[in-house]
C-alpha cells in the first residue's frame, strides 16, 4: 500500500490526534499516511477543496455546524469519489445505516479500539464497505425516499450556498451571515435565492424543514416561527 493522503474532519483535537495514531501505529508493514485536518464545518469544506489528490475522508457526525447528515450529503456532491467514513460515538443501527444510505463507504465507532480504527481504513481504501461489529440493519428501512431526495438536492449546493444553509440553520439573519462571511447583505439574498431554489422550496422555514430530514435526531429540529431577513 503507497502513501495515502487522509483528511481528518473533528473538532475535538485530542479525538484527531488518537485517529492519527491509531492509523499510523498500525497499517500493514511497508504502509504510509499524510493527514490533513478540520476543527470544523467550514474548515471541512475549505480542506475538500484544497485536497483534490486526498484518498479518504474521516468524518465526525456530531461536528457542530454538520447538522446531521448535511455535510456528508454535501461532500457526496462535491467530491463523489472520495471515500467517506462516518467516526461517530452515535453508533446505534438506524444511525449507521442513514449514514450508508446517504452515501458514506463505511462507519467507525468512537469507541472501536486502534487496530480496528486502522483496519476499517485500510479496507475502506482496499474498496470494501465497513460497518461496526455485529451490526445488523434495522427492520424498518431509513431514510426514506424523501430523505434521500433532500440529500440530492443538499448535494447540488456549492460550497459557500452551503455554508450559508448553515447559518441559515443555525438562526441567523441576512445581515448575520453578510458579517460572518464578509460579503455584502446583496450577496448573501443572492446565495439564499439560489439555496431555495435548489431545494425546491420557497422560504427559509421550508428549507429548515428540508434539510432537517438529514438530521440525527428529528425530535430536535426546530423550526423558525416566520422567515428572516
Amino acid at each position: 500500500m503507497s502513501s495515502r493522503l487522509i483528511l481528518i474532519a473533528d473538532d475535538h483535537p485530542l479525538f484527531r490526534a488518537a485517529l492519527r495514531g491509531a492509523i499510523v501505529g498500525h497499517l500493514s508493514s511497508g504502509a504510509a499516511a499524510g493527514f490533513v485536518e478540520a476543527d470544523s464545518v467550514a474548515a471541512l469544506l475549505d480542506m475538500v477543496e484544497r485536497s483534490p489528490q486526498a484518498d479518504l475522508l474521516l468524518l465526525d457526525l456530531d461536528m457542530p455546524g454538520a447538522h446531521g447528515f448535511g455535510a456528508l450529503a454535501h461532500v457526496r456532491g462535491v467530491r463523489p469519489e472520495l471515500p467517506v467514513v462516518v467516526v461517530s460515538a452515535s453508533d446505534d443501527a438506524r444511525t449507521v445505516a442513514s449514514a450508508l444510505a446517504f452515501g458514506a463507504q463505511g462507519f467507525i465507532s468512537k469507541s472501536s479500539d486502534a487496530r480496528a480504527i486502522a483496519a476499517g481504513v485500510e479496507a475502506v481504501l482496499a474498496g470494501d464497505v465497513i460497518t461496526p461489529p455485529g451490526f445488523v440493519p434495522p427492520s424498518v428501512g431509513e431514510p426514506d425516499a424523501r430523505d434521500l431526495e433532500a440529500a440530492s438536492r443538499i448535494a447540488e449546493l456549492t460550497p459557500q450556498q452551503f455554508r450559508v444553509l448553515g447559518m441559515l440553520l443555525s438562526g441567523l439573519l441576512n445581515k448575520q451571515i453578510a458579517f460572518e462571511l464578509d460579503v455584502s447583505e446583496a450577496t448573501v439574498k443572492a446565495h439564499v435565492t439560489a439555496i431555495l431554489r435548489k431545494l425546491g422550496v420557497t422560504n427559509r422555514t421550508q428549507a429548515v424543514l428540508l434539510a432537517g430530514r438529514l438530521a440525527v435526531d428529528h425530535a430536535a429540529l426546530r423550526v423558525p416561527p416566520e422567515d428572516a431577513e
